[in-house]
């Protein structure tokens, strides 16, 4: 089975698809097989990793997975991403649209918690490391990802509300987790602060997570980059010259989540 990493914040706009998809990245450059489950109605990992969703072949999401609620039906979800790099073919995708919002009626159900583990049951066991891109809140389909991973990273901002709910994060990660999910072993690996500016108020928030977050804040600090954000927007990998920065950066990170994150 692979090693499951959910990232994961309760405030929206922090990056945490963007940190995902390119430790997806940082991890295939290694020659690690990686399984992204975009767990976000959004769609946004899906569409950033060069997947369409094609109204003729309707191509089978992670909703489907989860609705069917049988040992492995994640099997039947996973598809090939669609950028053109040569370590693309280590990238797997357990893609959304929004028709996952419709597991979110379900979470009344009994052990509907458990609906993301039993899909994935087998499922993984191909890959080394399982990231799931979780939508900004604590409710039923982070939930699901909080229940079948075995790690938690928080990705924030440098700004106070963004540390708020990263805090909200935390609380939630080590005091209901483990009787609410029951997942006792789940565990909060580190905490990536992302889109950094050279501003004294950011620098001011930045010393401020370290203070509350310690040794769990991981180094670097993703800084802010048009180069970036183009790339995602572009659904491309981050091969371009213009990206060189932003490159080297979540190099050095994807080297901080090796070494914080157990192997499988």
């Amino acid at each position: 089975m692979a090693r499951r990493v959910a990232i994961v914040n309760n405030k929206g706009g922090v990056g945490k698809t963007t940190v995902a998809v390119r430790l997806a990245e940082g991890l295939a450059k290694e020659g690690k097989r990686v399984l992204v489950v975009d767990m976000d109605p959004q769609g946004n990992a899906s569409e950033m990793l060069g997947w369409t969703y094609d109204p003729e072949l309707k191509p089978p999401t992670i909703s489907q997975a989860i609705k069917a609620n049988t040992e492995g039906a994640a099997r039947g979800v996973i598809q090939p991403i669609g950028w053109d790099a040569p370590y693309a073919g280590h990238i797997a995708l357990a893609p959304a649209t929004l028709k996952l919002e419709n597991r979110m009626a379900e979470a009344g159900l009994s052990c509907a918690w458990r609906r993301l583990v039993t899909a994935l049951d087998g499922a993984d066991d191909h890959v080394d490391f399982t990231l799931f891109d979780c939508p900004p809140s604590v409710f039923h389909l982070t939930q699901l990802a909080l229940a079948a991973a075995h790690d938690v990273v928080i990705v924030t901002e440098a700004d106070i509300y963004a540390i708020e709910a990263a805090k909200r994060v935390r609380a939630f990660v080590e005091d209901r987790a483990p009787k609410d999910l029951a997942n006792p072993t789940l565990t909060l690996r580190g905490v990536v602060i992302n889109a950094l500016t050279a501003t004294a108020v950011q620098a001011e928030q930045r010393d401020s997570a370290r203070r509350i977050f310690g040794d769990l804040i991981w180094d670097p600090s993703i800084k802010h980059r048009t180069s970036l954000a183009e790339a995602g927007t572009d659904a491309v990998p981050l091969t371009d010259p213009r990206c060189a920065e932003p490159r080297a950066m979540f190099e050095l990170l994807t080297q901080t989540f090796l070494k914080a994150v157990p192997s499988a």
